[in-house]
């Protein structure tokens, strides 16, 4: 015998039927449902059907949505000072790169060799403050052994003394006189001359009225820097009489070498240069000068200079080439 089955009974199938109603119309009331043959379900009418809303099992478990994804980053303060460690990292390595692409580029456009270039811009050195004798001529490496420590006390008689340049040298008598101005030297060395004797030998020798003069003339000169105390007088010697030439003598005159010898005046270091100095100057009857210069270490970056120049027409005066520089002493 045949079961009879339920219509509503309906095999690995669940059927949910929700009412739809109208929201300007009343609600209708249910409608009945009738089988008709092959198990259909059929709706009577007059009834409105209802809708289908899920079929088969539901899922198991929350929605997808109402899934946890965690907690915020932006309120979680060590991920979010972890993400603006990783902006300053990143910010770092890309300041790095961009400055090797520059020093690249500039290597390989050859401007690290060319002026002004991004590696040939060095610092400025200071400008040498030397004085010129310190420059041409520096300390000698071994200080100069003078065992001859020679006469240290002082002559009689008068005498010039330079304060300034600190060295004293005989004084002599008529016609020499007080140096009436200073002596300026116009070669680089510039010494200026400011203590001695003079006289004139040939008044207005020039058509500018100019006189010329036999001197006895005492300076100094810087040759050597701060505390340096040992001068290498060979050099200054030969520097001084070069710049003397330049300065006081016509151009194209002519060295006649005398002498040059090392000595100590007054227990001091010295260097005695003496020549004779041949030219020509329309209007000036002397064609010669008898020269001395005798150079003093006194301990000190200034070495002392006596010069004493006679010329030609005043011979009987050449002594005193040999007797100023003998008398000098440290004053």
């Amino acid at each position: 015998m045949t079961e009879q089955r339920s219509p509503w009974a309906v095999p690995d199938t669940q059927t949910v039927i929700e009412s739809v109603r109208s929201e300007s119309a009343p609600p209708s009331p249910t409608r009945p449902i009738t089988s008709e043959p092959g198990g259909a379900a059929r709706v009577a009418s007059g009834y409105a059907s209802g809708r289908v809303s899920r079929l088969g099992t539901p899922p198991i478990g929350p929605p997808p949505d109402a899934i946890n994804s965690g907690p915020d980053d932006d309120d979680d303060p060590v991920r979010r000072n972890q993400r603006i460690m990783k902006w300053l990292g990143g910010g770092a390595v890309l300041i790095v790169a961009i400055g090797l692409i520059v020093i690249l580029v500039s290597v390989l456009t050859n401007n690290a060799t060319t002026p002004g270039g991004l590696f040939n811009r060095h610092a400025q050195g200071p400008s040498d403050t030397r004085p010129e004798l310190a420059r041409r001529c520096p300390p000698p490496s071994i200080p100069p052994d003078n065992p001859n420590r020679g006469d240290s006390e002082v002559p009689p008689g008068p005498r010039t003394v330079d304060s300034e340049s600190g060295i004293s040298y005989k004084e002599f008598g008529s016609p020499w006189r007080p140096l009436q101005e200073n002596w300026h030297e116009l070669g680089e060395l510039k010494i200026t001359y400011r203590i001695g004797q003079d006289f004139i030998t040939e008044p207005n020798y020039d058509s500018n009225g100019n006189n010329y003069h036999a001197t006895i003339l005492s300076g100094h000169v810087p040759a050597a820097v701060n505390d340096g105390m040992v001068l290498d007088l060979h050099c200054v010697g030969d520097q001084i009489a070069a710049d003397v030439r330049i300065s006081f003598y016509p151009k194209g005159n002519q060295l006649e070498q005398i002498e040059a010898k090392d000595l100590t005046l007054g227990g001091r270091p010295a260097r005695l240069l003496k020549f004779r100095l041949h030219f020509s100057q329309p209007g000036l009857r002397a064609k010669s000068e008898l020269v001395s210069i005798a150079l003093v270490d006194l301990g000190k970056p200034d070495a002392a200079i006596l010069y004493v120049s006679i010329p030609d027409t005043h011979r009987q005066y050449d002594h005193v080439a040999d007797e100023a520089p003998a008398s000098i002493r440290p004053a």
